[in-house]
């Protein structure tokens, strides 16, 4: 290549030759930039070309620093330091922009603007729980037309006053399983609605991912559900017989089932269509007030209509209902205070 370029400046043509002579540059005195190098050679000069004349003409030459003193200080002040000097401490060297990002284009410097506010959790976009939900919907549906005669004739019953002499029929194991599963969709929605009722009126700042906080809740509702069954069964162990006993188990664990039913709608069209936290506080306090009414029948009829004992009544039901009811609302309201970030 150093001979094409030799034989370009030599004015020769030939295999190297670009077809026409070029006239020799008159000898310098200094030497020439890399981009004089380039305009002496033709048009049509190829890169390897340019190269190799370069690499001929251009010499790399010793750099020689400056030794003019530096002026570039305030009069009455000492003149600077230079940054080559080993000598000098780290603090000196550094500036105001040495750790900005503009300042060093190799490090990343993110992204420009201020920032959006984050979206709120909501269970409308949470994946896992729209598919619970229409999984529960699902299941349900599968369930009712397959217990659709067992609900009938639970309804039809509720309201009947039970006579010692007629026999009962079994429930089947298809239908206790339904009856269970209601009864953990039932206890699941309560923490759903108690979860939007939190976030609503307390605030949405948790401790812990919603999973957590909505299992949690669901825990402590199946445990409050399962301590309510021991307390009854004991209780009719203790002071009724074994067929009033077995008789209120049954019609509980269908009042549960059917509160869960009831329930439904109201987390749904809280969940996906927004419905006012005050309407849907409304219709849980009218539900869970019906719902105490059928209970205060039902133990009524079964265990205390024919000992006319109305105000045994009333403490029964006190003692069992109300004061779990406002126990369990107590240690919700305390497992909320720990689940919340208090700032």
């Amino acid at each position: 290549m150093i001979q094409q370029a030799d034989s370009i400046f030599s004015g020769h043509t030939g295999e190297a030759g670009l077809g026409k002579e070029v006239a020799r540059p008159a000898r310098q005195r200094h030497q020439p930039t890399p981009r004089e190098v380039v305009s002496w050679l033709p048009k049509n000069a190829t890169p390897a070309q340019m190269d190799s004349a370069i690499q001929l003409h251009v010499k790399p030459s010793e750099i020689h620093w400056s030794q003019m003193p530096d002026t570039l200080h305030l009069p009455g002040h000492p003149r600077g330091k230079s940054v080559r000097d080993m000598e000098l401490p780290t603090y000196y060297k550094e500036s105001f922009f040495m750790k900005d990002s503009l300042f060093h284009p190799e490090l990343p410097g993110g992204r420009l603007g201020v920032s959006g506010d984050p979206i709120p959790y909501a269970i409308a976009n949470d994946n896992f729980f729209t598919g619970l939900l229409i999984g529960c919907f699902v299941l349900a549906l599968v369930a009712f037309s397959q217990s659709r005669k067992f609900i009938s004739r639970q309804a039809k019953n509720f309201f009947f006053v039970p006579h010692e002499h007629v026999t009962q029929i079994p429930e089947t194991a298809n239908e206790i399983r339904f009856q269970i599963f209601l009864v953990l969709q039932t206890y699941l929605l309560l923490a759903l609605f108690f979860f939007f009722y939190s976030n609503a009126y307390v605030g949405e700042a948790f401790m812990l991912a919603p999973y957590p906080v909505i299992a949690i809740y669901t825990g402590v509702g199946f445990s409050y559900f399962l301590l309510k069954v021991f307390l009854y069964w004991f209780t009719g162990w203790v002071f009724f017989d074994r067929r009033n006993n077995e008789l209120w188990l049954k019609s509980f664990l269908f009042i549960v089932s059917m509160e869960g039913v009831a329930l439904f709608p109201v987390v749904v069209l809280q969940a996906f269509f927004g419905m006012p936290m005050q309407t849907a506080v409304i219709y849980a306090i009218v539900l869970l007030v019906f719902v105490k009414m059928l209970t205060f029948y039902k133990t009524y009829i079964i265990f205390f209509r024919k000992k006319g004992s109305f105000l045994q009544n009333i403490l029964y039901f006190c003692a069992l209902e109300i004061i779990p009811m406002l126990a369990l609302g107590g240690v919700m309201i305390t497992i909320n205070g720990y689940l919340k970030i208090n700032f």
